[in-house]
């Protein structure tokens, strides 16, 4: 056991200080005053983000908390109509940074859907389907800060696909999606440089 925190708080020292190397040399290499200023309207890299696209093998699809498990017999076993447990996640973020200079630069805007897609019902029936589940997306504002913080604003609903926009028997929990509709107010912190490659508006 002794052995065990002693790894661990060298781990975690080594750990501090490559941060804390990597913030000195992030600080270091500053912008020259003879670089070039960014564009008041739409710098480079204003708009960035990413898409990525899943699929979830066999006996591992998730739920997204509309249907029954196990779903009563009443539900009609493998020929249930409620079977919203996804094959295939397509989902992205956005980010839009469209001022590059005077304080309202550091202010931007985002968004993160996530499709669902699938049909199956688990321990009875796996299919290849693609058939669409649910569009679930977050949309917000953030403002960035020093010391790679951010402040956000977030609002996030579930919206039912095709099928899924009625109800589906017995075994339909009648739910409004995966966490279903909120708004947050939080802080994001970066470190290691993640997030931070093109942002426009660096203090």
């Amino acid at each position: 056991m002794t052995r065990v925190l002693v790894f661990l708080t060298v781990a975690l020292t080594v750990s501090a200080f490559a941060v804390h190397a990597q913030s000195t040399a992030a600080e270091s290499a500053t912008v020259s005053h003879f670089a070039p200023q960014p564009r008041t309207f739409f710098p480079h890299n204003w708009v960035r983000g990413y898409t990525d696209f899943s699929v979830a093998p066999s006996h591992n699809e998730p739920d997204l908390g509309r249907c029954m498990f196990p779903q009563p017999a009443s539900a009609g076993g493998t020929t249930s109509t409620c079977t919203a447990y996804a094959r295939y996640l397509y989902s992205g973020y956005i980010e839009f940074q469209p001022l590059g200079r005077t304080p309202a630069r550091h202010f931007f805007l985002f968004f993160e859907p996530k499709f669902s897609f699938g049909r199956n019902i688990p321990q009875l029936s796996y299919t290849a389907s693609m058939a669409p589940i649910a569009y679930e997306r977050s949309i917000g504002i953030g403002f960035q800060l020093p010391r790679n913080f951010e402040l956000r604003a977030t609002q996030h609903q579930v919206d039912w696909l095709g099928r899924y926009s009625k109800s589906l028997g017995t075994a339909d929990l009648h739910t409004n999606g995966s966490y279903g509709l909120y708004a947050t107010f939080g802080v994001r912190w970066s470190f290691g440089g993640y997030g931070r490659q093109g942002a426009p508006s660096n203090y």
